[in-house]
């Protein structure tokens, strides 16, 4: 039987952090928690895009809806946003590490790191370090990856993509970066005892502003081509949001699954568990990246 919004559990007394609920699948998310009951936390680029998601939001009813200006791309800002959501919410419940940017030109965060794994990635493995205090018991990580996270490579000689850098190869690499955080991060949970929920998802193909933005950056004509004759394929952002609000709120949902589409390849559907990575599945290898993640964020 599919899985629709209509199965979230009432959410009221929640409080749900999501990065990148401006737009896409992070304003969706945000939609269907607040209209079940859910304090939200729209955690955006600008306070500017923050606050006008929640005047959309607000005009459908539902939970109270807090605007937070937190730019994954500087870690200084993280820290800020981190903070904040501290200061005025004591804690949360649900944290969507849901923000992303696909395949443009080679450029640099505030601090200097090849941007899509500073945004996909290390800006979540922060934001997550963070708010981890913060987390109320039975609290669930949900970390928002990709079908390229199949083709993906940890690429620990040249992270960054000083000596070479192809923009489909990092986007892999940073989405097969957050399965392995999810997975690390439950072991660690484990380890601890404590009673908080780490798990992936993604979207399959979803209609969201990534693509035309990833047209736009790398001025690519055969991709935009390759988008128009795609397009059947691709499936609504609020469709492409179920995985991650399954993740989220779903009974059923595993500590350390990984949910995607269940239609053919996962590209569309309604969610149902999906194979992870062989890449992901070494521990030590995921280990490893969580020491060089701790390193960059804290160096």
């Amino acid at each position: 039987m599919a899985w629709t919004c209509a199965d979230i559990p009432d959410q009221s007394g929640r409080t749900a952090l999501i990065t990148g609920a401006n737009s896409g699948l992070g304003l969706e998310t945000a939609r269907a928690l607040a209209q079940r009951g859910a304090h939200v936390v729209l955690a955006c680029r600008s306070l500017a895009k923050a606050e006008a998601a929640c005047q959309e939001l607000a005009a459908e009813g539902g939970g109270e809806l807090i605007p937070l200006e937190l730019n994954l791309a500087d870690l200084a800002s993280v820290r800020r946003g981190a903070e904040q959501v501290a200061e005025h919410c004591g804690a949360i419940d649900l944290l969507i590490n849901n923000a992303g940017v696909m395949a443009p030109p080679r450029q640099l965060s505030a601090q200097g790191f090849e941007l899509q794994f500073a945004v996909n990635h290390l800006g979540h493995f922060a934001l997550t370090q963070q708010l981890l205090p913060v987390l109320r018991p039975g609290a669930r990580v949900v970390h928002v990856s990709s079908g390229a996270s199949y083709f993906g490579r940890i690429a620990f000689e040249d992270l960054q993509g000083e000596q070479r850098y192809d923009a489909w190869a990092a986007y892999a690499q940073s989405k097969l970066a957050n399965v392995m955080t999810a997975l690390e991060l439950q072991r660690r949970l484990n380890g601890q005892g404590a009673d908080v929920l780490s798990i992936a998802a993604h979207p399959g193909l979803a209609r969201t502003n990534l693509q035309p933005s990833s047209v736009a950056a790398r001025g690519s004509r055969v991709e935009a081509l390759a988008y128009r004759l795609m397009d059947p394929l691709f499936q609504t952002a609020a469709m492409g949001a179920l995985p991650q609000l399954y993740a989220a709120t779903a009974p059923n949902a595993e500590p350390g699954g990984f949910y995607g589409p269940g239609g053919l390849g996962n590209l569309k559907g309604y969610p149902k568990a999906c194979r992870i990575a062989p890449a992901a599945l070494d521990a030590a290898t995921c280990e490893q990246l969580w020491g060089v993640s701790a390193e960059l964020c804290h160096g």
